[in-house]
This record gives structure tokens, C-alpha cells and sequence, in this order.
């Protein structure tokens, strides 16, 4: 079973190299890292955040130049809609109350910190440490999971669907319907090839877009969502060719699939959309696993890897199935 077993894996990674699938990851990778570190990085520390005070009463008597002082709360609320990224300062009350963006249910507490510390001149006043993440380097990890999470869904999904389709075609799987081996291997096989190329990939991800230190005590729970997430794509593209005819009908598949495993989840993790139903989305729970594993905070919770396997179980058994059916009609 092992020597059968090597035989389809080296067979896997052959067609995957004829098709140009590594090459497409590469690229992938290169192009993430150049956006990341020349593109998005560059434009979100183009400047510092900008503080809109309100202070009617004068209260504030050490206020930096930098401070962009309003007349009204109404002025405060219009400058924060036209600058999503800006401070506010409500001192109306004579307590300083920061105020973000209208909507935001998480306090991003660099910006407060940083608002905040402009009230006071000189060394007055010593920013809170609110963690061991700087503002770009906090940038890095999100974007890093987000652009990971993305190449999973997208890219692995359609990369499985064109190698299996394209072994439809030349006839592998009527080959291998009556070869003498286990049948269950052929999966396998392809499993493993994807689940190895997502995790070097998501390795590599980390590595040059967060960087060696901060990428090495985080990576172990980074892969461990990657596996998770990769297994689950590979499995739901396996299954989609096998029950589908043509690339053709796959394509619709493939938008419906990605436009559901992406979309709702990014609306809720990253906007003030928020959906009642979000926690009930399997992917979402995957998505916050990998983006929690970049910032340092690994899921512990049993249930989530129990339900995990069993889920990654299903669909194997599905795909098993339907393996076995197109044996079928092939012979």
C-alpha cells in the first residue's frame, strides 16, 4: 500500500508541475509579499492618524499642533464619516472619551492611545502599552490572514478541480477504477499534495510578510489552521468534480461556493455588517482560527477540533462515494 501510495503521490506532483500549479502559487506568493510590504503597508503609514477634538469648555490646556480642533459634535461625527482611520475626543464633558468610526464594536487601541497622548505636551503624558503588536505590524498580520485565507478558498478549491478534470478527460480515473489497489488512496494521495503546497506556502506567507521572529512562535498554530482549512477546500473540490459534468458547470459552483465562504464572513470580521446567523457559518469559525493564530491567541477550545475532524470525516466519505460512482460510469 505504501509503494502504491508513492507511486500516486510522485504521479500527483508530476501533473501538478505539467499544469503550472506550483508556478501559479509562486506567483501568488510573490505578488502578496509585494503588495503587502510595497502596496498596503506603505499606504496605510503614508500618514498618522488624524485627532478631531471637541472641547467647548477649554478644559484640554496642553494640546498638540497636530490636533485638528471642531465646533460641534455634528462637525466631530461628519470628520470621522469622511476619515474612517481618525481619532475623536469628545471633552465635553471635561473627561477625555475617545471616538472611532461610527459602527466599530472593537476599540482600536493604538489609535485611542495615540489620540489620547496628543492631549499632553512634552513627556506629560507616557502611552499605554496595549500590546506587543505595533500598528504595522498588527497591519501585517491581518493582511497576512486575510491574503492566506483567500488563496486557500480560491486558488486551492479550482487548483484540485483542474487537475482532476483534466485526468477525467485523459481517462486516469477508468485506469484506476481497475487497477488492484485501494481505491481510497487515490484520494489520499491528492489530498496530501495540496494539504503539503498550502502549508509550505502559508509558511512562506508568514515568514516574509510578518517576519522570522514574530513568524516563528506563531507558525505551529498558523499551520494547524491552514491544515484544517485546506483539507476542507480540496475535499468540497474533489466532491464537486466528481459530481459535476463539464469545468463548465464547476465554474457556477466555484462562485457560489467562494462568494459563500468569503463574503458574509469578511462583512462581520472586518466591517460593522454583522450577521445573526455568522456564528452558525462553518468558515467563519476557520477564517478567526487563522487570524487569531497570527496574533498569538491559538484556539483551545476541544469542540472546534472535534467538530473539525468530523466535518473533514463527512467529506471524505462523500467524496468516497462519489469517487466510486464516477469509477463506475467511467467503466
Amino acid at each position: 500500500m505504501r509503494k502504491n501510495f508513492c507511486s500516486l503521490f510522485k504521479k500527483d506532483c508530476q501533473i501538478m508541475l505539467a499544469g503550472k500549479f506550483f508556478f501559479v502559487a509562486l506567483g501568488s506568493l510573490i505578488l502578496y509579499t509585494l503588495f503587502i510590504n510595497f502596496g498596503y503597508i506603505h499606504y496605510m503609514n503614508a500618514e498618522l492618524y488624524n485627532v478631531y477634538l471637541y472641547d467647548p469648555q477649554g478644559t484640554q490646556q496642553e494640546v498638540s499642533d497636530l490636533i485638528h480642533p471642531v465646533a460641534s459634535l455634528e462637525e466631530l461625527d461628519a470628520a470621522l464619516s469622511a476619515d474612517t482611520n481618525g481619532v475623536g475626543i469628545d471633552a465635553s464633558s471635561g473627561t477625555p472619551a475617545v471616538v472611532l468610526y461610527h459602527g466599530s464594536e472593537k476599540t482600536d487601541n493604538h489609535s485611542a492611545d495615540y489620540g489620547l497622548s496628543l492631549l499632553h505636551q512634552g513627556n506629560v503624558h507616557t502611552t499605554q502599552i496595549v500590546g506587543t503588536n505595533t500598528p504595522e505590524l498588527k497591519q501585517r498580520k491581518e493582511m497576512c490572514s486575510e491574503l492566506l485565507f483567500i488563496e486557500i478558498i480560491a486558488v486551492g478549491f479550482l487548483g484540485i478541480a483542474s487537475v482532476l478534470f483534466k485526468e477525467k478527460q485523459m481517462g486516469v480515473i477508468r485506469v484506476h477504477g481497475i487497477l488492484p489497489f485501494k481505491k481510497s488512496l487515490f484520494i489520499t494521495s491528492k489530498l496530501t499534495v495540496f494539504l503539503v503546497s498550502d502549508l509550505i506556502f502559508a509558511a512562506l506567507m508568514a515568514l516574509f510578510n510578518i517576519g522570522f521572529h514574530e513568524a516563528a512562535g506563531i507558525l505551529p498554530d498558523i499551520l494547524v489552521q491552514t491544515g484544517i482549512l485546506s483539507l476542507v477546500m480540496a475535499l468540497t473540490g474533489f466532491g464537486c468534480t466528481m459530481l459535476l459534468n463539464d469545468f463548465r458547470q464547476f465554474s457556477l459552483a466555484y462562485v457560489v461556493i467562494v462568494i459563500f465562504a468569503s463574503a458574509p464572513i469578511f462583512l462581520s470580521a472586518n466591517t460593522s455588517v454583522k450577521m445573526a446567523w455568522i456564528d452558525w457559518h462553518p468558515f467563519y469559525h476557520v477564517y478567526m482560527g487563522l487570524k487569531n493564530a497570527c496574533f498569538g491567541m491559538p484556539v483551545t477550545n476541544p469542540v472546534y477540533y472535534i467538530c473539525s475532524a468530523c466535518g473533514i470525516v463527512i467529506l471524505f466519505l462523500i467524496v468516497r462515494a462519489a469517487f466510486h460512482r464516477e469509477m463506475g460510469k467511467e467503466g
